[in-house]
Formats: structure tokens, C-alpha cells, sequence
């Protein structure tokens, strides 16, 4: 097929990978323009524009789709359909409408659950034991389209956010080549109306850990914020990032030491396996521990 790929993050590369591995002709990719970063705050390229460049393929990074201008670039292109991954625009009706099969759009839940904009987040926090990633026929509404091919997977008990996302970012290219092979025969299948929920964007606000809180909520809340922005509480006077949990036997006063890195809860207890001192790179628990000197209690 003639295609027009549009994403920005980590996320959306391995998809425009596999496009192109499969043989369809990517005529344009659209991204997220340059954006200023590291300690110089130069303007660094996405992930999916140093991709496309990589493979040589055309880039464009408008601000809006919204000009007519760039609505009549882009239905220039003649693409048969577009795939659309995480590309961080609203595209208006003129650009759903511009491709001959319209636009496809790989989402990463098991839609009506998680429409929005941090699906993989969310699932883990709120105690999900499974989801996936849905292929769907864009429309104007937030992730309210029809369905074409969804594929699921079990949420494992120790996984966080950035395993999940690489997991579900593979199970998307997968899924969206086996899409496109077979567009003719997929019937959409009309989201329900039961079961909707919303993906609201991460606030750093949620971050602070509350030890008085359940264990499962705690571990939940650890992994699913890992690693952005990353779960915190104060130890010794220091902000310290909790990047990985289990759930631990034992029990004691919230937030209460109860030996290396597991911690009582309002309700059982977390071991941490992996954390982050300010300043300093992640580092597994035992590691972290070298030469630390743990208080006896911790702080909310």
C-alpha cells in the first residue's frame, strides 16, 4: 500500500520499521516538530524523525493540521490509507478523510477501556490483569472509532510501564501488518458503550507515594509511574525514585523499614528492586543500599 505514517515517540518506531520491512511504500512521515533538549536545549529531532531520516524517507513536522495549506499537502501525498501511532496532533476531518481507505489508528488498549492519552499507565495502575493493542478506523471522536483487529496480553505481576510499552509497541507493528494484509476482510466492530473509561494524562501531583495506602495501591502506583515521572517519597532529606515493586510479606506502621528495601504499607508491605537517588542514575536495590544508611521509617 501507499502510506502515510504518522507518530513521534519510542513507541510508534518499531511500527514504521515494519511498514517498510513488509514492503509498503511510505510516502510521508508525519511527527511532532524538534523540540529542545539535554543541557544545551538544542532542538532535538523525535525518535520516529530520526527513524525516517535514518531510512530516508520524507519528513514533515507541522505545528497544526489545521491550516488548509497543510490539509491540501497532505491529500496531495494520494496515499491508500494512513497508519497513525502516537503522533500527538488532533487530526481534522479534511485528514481523516484524505486517504482512499482513511486512517487507521493503533491504540494501546483494549478499547472502550483506556481511550486517551496514557492507556499503559493507567491499566497498570488501576490493577488491570490484561491488555492489548486495537487497530481502529479514526473518527473525530477521542479514540471512539470502530474497531478492526484487537490483540491481547496478560499484564505480568512485576511489570512496569516501560516494559509494557516496548511489549505492546512490538504487539503493534505485528498487528497493524496483519491489519493492512487483510483490510478487505476486517469488519468493524462498533465500540460499546459499556466499559468506556479515560486515560487522563499523567500529573506529576500523583507521583508522591503514600505509604498509609494499600500495598497492591502502592505497587501499582510504583510500577505504573516507572519510569515517568517516577513514583517518590523523602529519605534521609532526598527525593528518591522508586522505579520498581513487588509485593512483599511482612507488615508494620506505614511507610516503616521493615530491612533493606521493603517497606510496610497502610496494608502489607513493598519491596523495592529498583531505585533512583536524586541526580544519579537508576540502580537495583542492592545497589542502592551500598553504604546508604536507611532510616527507620519513611516519610510521605
Amino acid at each position: 500500500m501507499k502510506l502515510v505514517f504518522m507518530g513521534t515517540p519510542d513507541f510508534s518506531v518499531p511500527v514504521l520499521s515494519a511498514l517498510v520491512d513488509a514492503g509498503h511504500k511510505v510516502l510521508c512521515v508525519y511527527c511532532q516538530p524538534p523540540r529542545p533538549a539535554g543541557r544545551g536545549k538544542k532542538d532535538r529531532p523525535s525518535p520516529v524523525q530520526a527513524k525516517a531520516e535514518e531510512l530516508g524517507l520524507m519528513v514533515r513536522y507541522p505545528v497544526s493540521l489545521k491550516d488548509n495549506a497543510e490539509q491540501a499537502d497532505f491529500a496531495a501525498l494520494g496515499a491508500d490509507i494512513a497508519v497513525v501511532v502516537a503522533y500527538g496532533l488532533i487530526l481534522p476531518q479534511a485528514v481523516l478523510d484524505a486517504p482512499k481507505h482513511g486512517c487507521l489508528n493503533i491504540h494501546a488498549s483494549l478499547l472502550p477501556r483506556w481511550r486517551g492519552a496514557a492507556p499503559i499507565h493507567r491499566a497498570i495502575m488501576e490493577g488491570d490483569s490484561e491488555t492489548g493493542v486495537c487497530i481502529m478506523q479514526m473518527e473525530a471522536g477521542l479514540d471512539t472509532g470502530p474497531v478492526l483487529l484487537r490483540e491481547s496480553v496478560a499484564i505480568r505481576a512485576e511489570e512496569t510501564t516501560a516494559q509494557l510499552h516496548d511489549r505492546l509497541s512490538d504487539l503493534g507493528a505485528k498487528a497493524i501488518i496483519q491489519a493492512l494484509d487483510v483490510l478487505d476482510d476486517l469488519t468493524p466492530q462498533i465500540q460499546p458503550d459499556e466499559g468506556v473509561t479515560y486515560a487522563k494524562k499523567i500529573d506529576k501531583a500523583e507521583a508522591q507515594i503514600d505509604w498509609s495506602k494499600p500495598a497492591a495501591i502502592v505497587d501499582r502506583l510504583i510500577r505504573g509511574l516507572s519510569p515517568f515521572p517516577g513514583a517518590w517519597c523523602e529519605i534521609n532529606g532526598t527525593r528518591v525514585k522508586m522505579l520498581g515493586s513487588r509485593i512483599a510479606t511482612g507488615s508494620g506502621n506505614a511507610g516503616q523499614v521493615l530491612g533493606g528495601l521493603k517497606i510496610a504499607c497502610g496494608d502489607g508491605a513493598v519491596e523495592i528492586t529498583k531505585a533512583q537517588k536524586q541526580g544519579k542514575r537508576p540502580m537495583e536495590a542492592d545497589e542502592f543500599l551500598r553504604g546508604f544508611d536507611m532510616p527507620e521509617t519513611l516519610g510521605q
